[in-house]
Order: C-alpha cells, then structure tokens, then sequence
C-alpha cells in the first residue's frame, strides 16, 4: 500500500507517541503483573496507529480523461445538489455538488477536470462541521478555477471541517491541470464543493456514494440542449 506524503510526518509522530505509551503503561502494569491490561492496550495502539496509516493510503487507479465529464475530485458520498450564487469568483448562479467525505475514506483529491487554473485562493477561517451550509464560506478552505479546453470553467472549493484541520493544495494560477491527477489533500476529513456552469447535466443525486477519478459527477459538453437522460 502506497502512503502519500502529506502523512509521513504524522505517522512517524504517532507511531513515536504510541510507543511512548506503551513504554509507560508497560513500567505501570508490569509492576503490577496485569498482563492482560496491558495486551489490550497494545491492541488499541496498535489499531489506532493502523487507522492513521490507512488514512493517508494512496490507491491505484486508472486515470480516465474525458473534457465533456467532471468526475469526482474526491471519494464520498453527495450531500448537495442545488443551484447556488457563487458571490467569489463567477458573481452569478452555479449547479453546486457538494461531496462530504468521512474519517474512513481516502482523503486524496484530484482535479476534476483538465485545464488551466484560471484562478486559485486560500481562505483562512472556522471549522464548522463539513455539512453545515456556511462550512463553503466561512471554513477554512481553498478556491479553484479551471478553464477546460472548451472554455468552460469549473470551480471547486476544498473545505476543512471539525476534524479536519488543514488543507494542502498543489495547485498554481496558470498551470495546466491534468483531469483526474493529485491535485492536493484534507487532513481527517470535510468535504469538497464543485460549481459547474447552470448548463451542466448532473449524473448524480443526493445519497450517491462516488470515487475520486472514476465517478463522474456531470456532463458539461456533449449533449444536445433539451435531451433527457433517459433517452
């Protein structure tokens, strides 16, 4: 299993503060011959410094480039679908996704769609819980543009939450962006908000697990104006 590198130094801290531990609880039970106390113990730490490690786990998975899709930038489940005003960036009505990730997903993020990043800000702020509707606005998150190579710009927001308490973004204004690559990282968890142009047809709904890379959330070229999606 492939670690990404946003968790080599929190690992190595917990596995040191872990052991640490350990050391502690062993000198206090060994005195006292609790053997069984302290194997439950060293369960739990060792369970709990997997779990860390498996947070910062980077699969495999095949890259799939389509300028008519956005997929999935992270993995999740949806939790808004609705038109929203974007008073940031586009200054007018969006189709907003909203992808809420937990403490046991990959917390990995890729772009959605491939192109130039045409604008991109950090933004300082709360940690409301992920699905609290001002979390978009008041959280501590990033902003970023994406002009496609059909002119289309999508706009996707990495948002903090309670427990997750720091956004780590690669991307640079100017840049190309390549569809589906790591674009960055949320540390223990929240949720990523993509803006699409009013246009777009949705291939989600609210409830819909999706996988960062191969699921695609929308259709923003390709389609006759007026077709239906069962047709």
């Amino acid at each position: 299993m492939k670690i990404n590198k946003e968790g080599y130094k929190i690992i190595a801290v917990s596995g040191v503060c872990c052991a640490a531990i350990w050391a502690l609880m062993y000198y206090m039970l060994e005195a006292h011959e609790n053997g069984i106390m302290l194997i439950i113990i060293s369960l739990l730490l060792l369970l709990f410094w997997f779990f860390i490690v498996s947070f910062f786990r980077e699969p495999r998975r095949v890259k799939i480039h389509d300028n008519d899709l956005v997929f999935s930038p992270c993995d999740g489940r949806v939790v808004v679908t609705e038109m929203v005003r974007d008073d940031e960036y586009f200054h007018e009505e969006r189709m907003q996704v909203s992808i809420f990730m937990s403490m046991t997903n990959v917390h990995i993020n890729w772009y959605p769609v491939g192109g130039i990043v045409k604008y991109f800000k950090y933004h300082p702020g709360r940690f409301l819980i992920a699905w609290h509707p001002k979390s978009s606005t008041e959280n501590e998150r990033t902003t970023t543009v994406i002009e496609t190579p059909y002119g289309k710009e999508v706009l996707f927001r990495q948002i903090a939450g309670v427990v997750a308490r720091r956004v780590v973004s690669y991307m640079k204004v100017g840049e190309h962006a390549e569809q589906n690559n790591v674009c960055g990282f949320i540390k223990f968890g929240s949720r990523i908000d993509i803006l699409l142009p009013k246009d777009a047809r949705l291939l989600v709904e609210i409830g819909d697990s999706v996988v960062g890379t191969q699921t695609p959330i929308a259709r923003i070229n390709g389609f006759v104006e007026g077709e239906n999606d069962d047709e």
